[in-house]
């Protein structure tokens, strides 16, 4: 398994901001596509094996992103790749079998929302060179609405991605073993000397809460106010199987603190003091102050970055 750089130093970090800026840019992109180079290395050697590549990680990680740029690199290469969100394979909502939370709430996160049967049958007929129909699934109803389905079949050296935040669940890989399995997660924490600044989940929920706002119509606070459950659902239902991952990867990016200071920030101070989770805000917001700002216009279209913040040369 590949090992992950643990922190970044902040002083650093600054430095390149003031001594060049899109140098640094650079290079971090490029560290960046090295990683999803390695991880393609990863799936190119366990073809022969299996086609199917299963990509889990909790939410605010790039995945939608990471698995289109591991697609571009395997079709560089001549093997042609087909990223498949996991989300599509949800059952229809029936509120009289649905797993809930303790407090009684549908829990949203739980993989028994997921109809496991139907991707592992999916997995073997793939693997066998048989056509399948990838369900889609209608949020606004919440039902999977199979009339809407793409059908897919796999050639020789052809790929299917499959991203979710259960690909790697019991019930998923551990029923398909044969795949080739990826963890990705912004992990890196920010340090300055001993101390720490910034938190690898305050990324992922910087990340989070600007693309709420920007694409899903959803108010910071909100995005708050879930973001506990979604935590709860990761210890229970998708950390403990990073372990079957052939590669993790970490999606933290040195520079992503910077450029979501103008975004994350305005809207944090903007949430009303009375929210019962202003703390937790009051200390991202002082995260925040200690890095110089990058202007987002650097940022590159095909940063990982651009799936939360628009503007990027990739559809989601």
């Amino acid at each position: 398994m590949y090992r992950i750089q643990p922190t970044y130093q902040l002083q650093e970090i600054n430095h390149q901001i003031d001594q060049d800026v899109k140098g640094f840019l650079e290079a971090c992109d490029a560290e960046y596509d090295e990683k999803v180079r390695k991880a393609a290395d990863m799936i190119q050697d366990n073809l022969a094996l299996s086609p199917i590549v299963l990509l889990s990680g909790p939410s605010g990680s790039g995945k939608t992103t990471t698995a289109m740029k591991i697609e571009e690199e395997l079709n560089k290469r001549g093997v042609n790749t087909h990223t498949i969100s996991m989300d599509n394979y949800f059952k229809t909502l029936d509120l009289k079998t649905c797993p809930r939370t303790a407090d009684g709430l549908v829990d949203f996160e739980s993989p028994l929302c997921m109809d496991m049967d139907l991707l592992h049958t999916h997995f073997t007929k793939l693997s066998k060179g048989e056509t399948i129909l990838v369900p889609k699934f209608e949020f606004a109803r919440q039902m999977r609405n199979d009339q809407l389905g793409t059908p897919l079949k796999l050639g020789k050296s052809e790929v299917a991605i499959f991203e979710g935040i259960h690909a790697l669940n019991d019930d998923c890989a551990g029923r398909y073993p044969q795949a080739s399995c990826l963890y990705i997660s912004a992990r890196s924490n920010i340090l300055e000397g001993e101390e720490l600044r910034f938190k690898g989940t305050w990324m992922r929920l910087a990340r989070r809460a600007v693309r709420d706002y920007n694409f899903r119509g959803t108010g910071v606070g909100e995005t708050m106010d879930m973001w506990s459950n979604v935590r709860r659902g990761e210890k229970l239902y998708i950390s403990p199987f990073k372990k079957r991952a052939s590669y993790v990867f970490d999606s933290s990016i040195p520079y992503e603190v910077s450029v979501m200071k103008h975004y994350a920030m305005p809207l944090m101070q903007a949430v009303p003091q009375e929210n019962e989770r202003r703390r937790e805000l009051l200390e991202l917001i002082k995260g925040f102050e200690y890095f110089h700002p990058i202007d987002p216009e650097l940022v590159p279209p095909a940063s990982l970055i651009r799936e939360f913040i628009g503007g990027g040369s990739y559809e989601y």
